[in-house]
């Protein structure tokens, strides 16, 4: 029979993983939403870590983070993908990047930075996007991006690629 301290060692036990969600957001002219932190080097998505301790689920926490980051509170559409990340010098990362949809001028216009942790926001060509977010980031928007243009279902990525079957 198992006790409750037992459990509770067992739990602690276990491996540990990071979590984040993030939004695709475009433009009318197929263009991505990105944000400059000031804590890092590179651009990111609109999103941030998942409170999984406090019960957050990966959308509600990629919708958020993006009304904390950039000030639009909107419903967020179809996961795009999810892609493990190895890390160095922190655990594994679980990334999840749900579909934020087309944003009108108005809504565009209608962007606030969180200045605690956003210097600026651009919007980027999809051929461009490796150029500003780096390593496993950037190939898991490109791969988020192709499927939310060609429909196709949820990605599954490691290290921002799709993994070779056996």
């Amino acid at each position: 029979m198992t006790t409750t301290d037992d459990y509770a060692t067992y739990i602690a036990s276990l491996p540990r993983v990071l979590a984040g969600a993030a939004a695709l957001y475009r433009d009318a002219e197929g263009r991505v939403l990105l944000v400059e932190p000031n804590y890092r080097e590179g651009w990111a998505l609109p999103g941030g870590t998942i409170e999984s301790d406090q019960g957050e689920s990966p959308r509600t926490a990629a919708r958020r983070e993006s009304a904390e980051e950039i000030g639009l509170d909107l419903p967020l559409g179809r996961l795009l993908a999810v892609d493990w990340v190895l890390g160095i010098d922190r655990p594994p990362l679980v990334a999840y990047v749900y579909d934020g949809g087309v944003l009108d001028e108005a809504q565009l216009a209608s962007i606030r930075l969180q200045e605690e942790e956003l210097l600026s926001w651009r919007m980027v060509d999809p051929g461009e996007l490796t150029a500003y977010l780096i390593g496993s980031l950037g190939l898991r928007t490109q791969e988020a991006y192709r499927v939310v243009q060609s429909g196709e279902g949820t990605a599954e990525l490691e290290n921002g690629r799709r993994p070779v079957a056996p």
